[in-house]
């Protein structure tokens, strides 16, 4: 049976704060504790904050451009002026304004992405693992939008100890036809059930999932950096709009 609770307790978090220590407590304050195959999903934000990756920026577009590889797409609401931009971001993650985050952050600041989310996974998976003596795997989850679908939910750009694909293939469904392609994103599953139970706007942004101990194993599995689509595999590198206009001035310059 799979389930899953928020820690209560972890309060404000500010850069330099010892974040495995903060979670730590929280969990030995937690009358369900940790047990081997647990795994604990940690708000990207909150990482952040430890990680003192404030900004300072006047202009959040500006950190935007900083932070951003490639632009997938561009669009201009005509009402209200305001530009959203599409781009994969220096983790190879495409998302709305390369995860630049100007909320609940100190005046004139914003927050970017942990450098290396799968690092920051590890260390906090490493300390739970000290300190209680189990198996626990560490997502780190961030909002993000989906392709071809209104609305947002969590997915994991960070992981440790999780093993972040269930590779199906080569194995049979019900009717005994083999699969060839299915390869479910458990870590993303994960990170989404989770915030089922943390909340956008609760200030309780650490859950704990269990009921999955198969997915958990050793530190030096692959982490989230493995899940996004890049170079050849990117079927979709730009927005419709991008594509057409390079196609239509392609087929000029061809005459």
């Amino acid at each position: 049976m799979l389930a899953a609770w928020a820690l209560e307790g972890i309060g404000e978090i500010a850069s330099g704060t010892d974040l495995p220590a903060v979670i730590g407590e929280a969990v030995a304050a937690s009358p369900r504790g940790l047990k081997d195959g647990d795994i604990l999903v940690v708000t990207s934000k909150i990482v952040s904050k430890a990680e003192g990756r404030f900004v300072v920026a006047d202009d959040r577009e500006d950190a935007i451009t900083a932070e951003t590889v490639r632009v997938v797409a561009s669009r201009t609401n005509p009402a209200t002026g305001n530009t959203t931009r599409i781009v994969e971001n220096r983790l190879g993650i495409v998302s709305a304004a390369a995860g630049v985050d100007a909320s609940n952050t100190p005046e004139g600041t914003v927050l970017l992405l942990p450098e290396d989310p799968d690092a920051s996974a590890r260390a906090i998976a490493a300390a739970l693992r000290d300190r209680f003596g189990v198996a626990v795997g560490v997502l780190v989850s961030d909002t993000l939008g989906r392709a071809w679908r209104d609305g947002q939910v969590d997915q994991a750009i960070g992981a440790a100890g999780v093993h972040v694909f269930e590779d199906l293939r080569g194995s049979t469904d019900t009717q005994g036809r083999p699969l060839a392609v299915t390869l479910p994103c458990v870590a993303d599953e994960l990170c989404s059930a989770a915030e089922l139970v943390k909340g956008k706007a609760t200030g309780r942004p650490v859950a704990v999932v269990r009921g999955r101990g198969d997915l958990v194993g050793s530190l030096d599995l692959p982490g989230a950096r493995t899940i996004p689509r890049t170079g050849p595999t990117d079927m979709f590198r730009k927005g419709y709009d991008e594509a057409f206009a390079d196609g239509y001035a392609a087929g000029r310059d061809d005459r």
